[in-house]
């Protein structure tokens, strides 16, 4: 049988909450659309965290570790998170998310 990793992109960067009802912007959102994927089937969910007031790109690393976790309690889903965060974001400020993925 031939097998495929499947990848699932819960949000992207350039959507915004006016464009669909469905993108999901709250860390809740987030961990519950993970867990669905992999329920489904995926291999790895792709999670841009946003900012719950705006739906717009954040790079706020306490909110990535705080999906790392609770994701990882409920399945053992790879986590690939995107770390441009907000146009113009430091480098220094975005690779700080890789080790919340690499666990």
């Amino acid at each position: 049988m031939d097998k495929r990793i499947i990848t699932a992109a819960l949000t992207g960067a350039i959507h915004t909450p006016s464009m669909s009802p469905y993108l999901p912007i709250r860390p809740e959102q987030l961990i519950e659309g993970a867990v669905r994927v992999h329920d489904a089937g995926a291999a790895a969910a792709d999670i841009l965290v946003r900012k719950p007031e705006t739906g717009f790109p954040n790079a706020d690393q306490g909110i990535y570790r705080g999906i790392a976790e609770q994701v990882k309690k409920r399945c053992d889903i790879i986590l690939c998170f995107t770390t441009e965060g907000r146009l113009g974001e430091p480098v220094e400020n975005r690779v700080q998310v890789l080790p919340l993925a690499c666990r």
